[in-house]
């Protein structure tokens, strides 16, 4: 028999040439292996169906030796068949109904809600998984909130975040979580134990603001703080690498040695140089880098002091949201989509307290105070030079009545408090008494009681 046929059989009857059972007497021919099939196997033997999946075909040589086997016989790449049970397309569909009807029996906007709109989803994906048999591998799968995605790229190089072992695109089925874009084997996904990032983000989007909190590894008791694999700092029998971001202790599965800017070093020591975290560490940092959740003044009213950058962003910001009601009521503006200047930072356009991480990393390399700056010049252009609607909009100093036409963004000027009157900042500090708009607005109240009252008398 040629050496390829040979090997075939070996495939499909999954043979391991080193566990050869006890041969019988007088040697493994052909002729009296065929003979010896009907007699009654000596005590102790393997039964008849072993001995025919270990003695050589019919065609062999006799006396010549099995090939060595090359581990080709075993299919390294195929997935797991049975570890998923999944329920049959009729019961995802009642559990789908019975989910809709409980979203719309929870009180709106309740968390109780949200879970069970996450709850849906999954269950739709999970539905549509099923109903496509065609595939050898469906394009979606859903485990402990992932969303995995097959991929079609077949040349990027990319290593498994379970089995941290590299995925060869041209010869094996990965998917990538499009929500913490955790990638792996198709072989591995039913060992995946990691929830996904994305969904402690969205129900607990915050940092952890002390830096390196370290507690040891005795608290951890001497395990991987993610997969409970012993380790320790010796290296044996792992080695336990720190996160800073966490403090804890990983094994170097969990831990791979990723750079990342640490929040809390940015915020107390403005420090951003990038750290050694953890894998699960540097997906939630990189969910997390543009979500405005740093209130800085807070957290660390003295950075204020000390960083003079965040002092020219936060009067940026002021003015920017001064100049927000004149675009909302201007049509041009509207049209030419001002405000789409800033879409990527949409939290500028509605406080000037809250910051990203990304934020603090664009100032410290001066690339913020720059954009920022242009994007204030073309408002204020708009404003008090192309549009005549919002020039209409500007205040004249009712102090001095000198003076152009003022706007409360503009550097020299002051705005009341009460009733957002404009003026010089000279003239309304040197003042002593009240604002002139505020005391007319007072007057006209007064004389407005005044006749309702003389019109209620007989």
């Amino acid at each position: 028999m040629a050496y390829d046929e040979r090997l075939a059989r070996f495939r499909q009857a999954h043979l391991n040439p080193f566990n050869k059972g006890p041969e019988p007497p007088g040697g493994g021919g052909g002729e009296e292996g065929e003979a010896g099939e009907d007699e009654p196997p000596p005590p102790g033997a393997p039964p008849p169906d072993a001995a025919r999946r270990h003695e050589p075909g019919p065609g062999d040589e006799e006396g010549s030796e099995r090939p060595m086997d090359l581990g080709l016989a075993e299919d390294h790449f195929s997935r797991p068949v049975g570890l998923i049970l999944a329920p049959d397309v009729q019961q995802l569909r009642r559990a789908i109904e019975e989910c809709r009807r409980a979203i719309l029996a929870l009180p709106e906007h309740s968390e109780r809600q949200k879970d069970a709109v996450v709850r849906l989803i999954h269950l739709r994906l999970k539905l549509q998984e099923l109903q496509d048999p065609d595939e050898e591998e469906p394009n979606i799968r859903v485990v402990l909130e992932h969303r995995f995605y097959k991929e079609k790229s077949k040349s990027v190089k990319q290593m498994c975040d379970k089995c941290s072992t590299i995925i060869w695109g041209l010869i094996q089925t990965w998917y990538t979580c499009t929500g913490c874009y955790y990638r792996c084997h198709s072989k591995c996904l039913p060992l995946v134990t990691k929830p996904c990032v994305r969904s402690k983000v969205s129900h607990q989007a915050e940092y952890e603001l002390s830096i390196c909190p370290e507690s040891g590894l005795d608290s951890q008791d001497y395990r991987c703080a993610e997969c409970r694999t012993p380790i320790a700092l010796r290296g044996v029998p792992s080695e336990a690498r720190q996160c800073d971001y966490t403090g804890l202790y990983y094994c170097s599965s969990c831990h791979w040695n990723d750079l990342a800017v640490v929040p809390a070093r940015a915020i107390h020591n403005w420090d951003f140089e990038p750290r050694k975290v953890s894998r699960c560490s540097m997906r939630y940092l990189a969910l997390m880098v543009s979500r405005p959740v740093l209130k800085l003044r807070e957290i660390n009213p003295l950075l204020f002091n000390y960083v003079e950058e965040l002092v020219e962003i936060r009067k940026l910001r002021q003015d920017i949201l001064l100049m927000k009601p004149y675009f909302i009521t201007c049509k041009e503006a509207m049209q030419a989509r001002l405000l789409l200047q800033l879409q990527d930072r949409q939290h500028f356009v509605e406080n000037d307290e809250m910051y990203s991480l990304q934020d603090l990393i664009d100032i410290e390399a001066g690339r913020l105070g720059c954009s920022l700056t242009e994007i204030h010049t073309l408002f204020a252009k708009h404003i008090k030079l192309d549009c005549e609607r919002c020039q209409a909009k500007g205040f004249v100093c009712e102090l001095c009545k000198e003076g152009d036409v003022l706007f409360p963004f503009d550097s020299h000027t002051s705005m009341c408090t009460d009733c957002s009157a404009v003026f010089h900042r000279d003239c309304y500090y040197d003042n002593s008494t009240t604002c002139p708009r505020c005391a007319r607005l007072s007057l006209r109240k007064q004389s407005l009681f005044q006749d309702s009252v003389a019109e209620a008398e007989p």
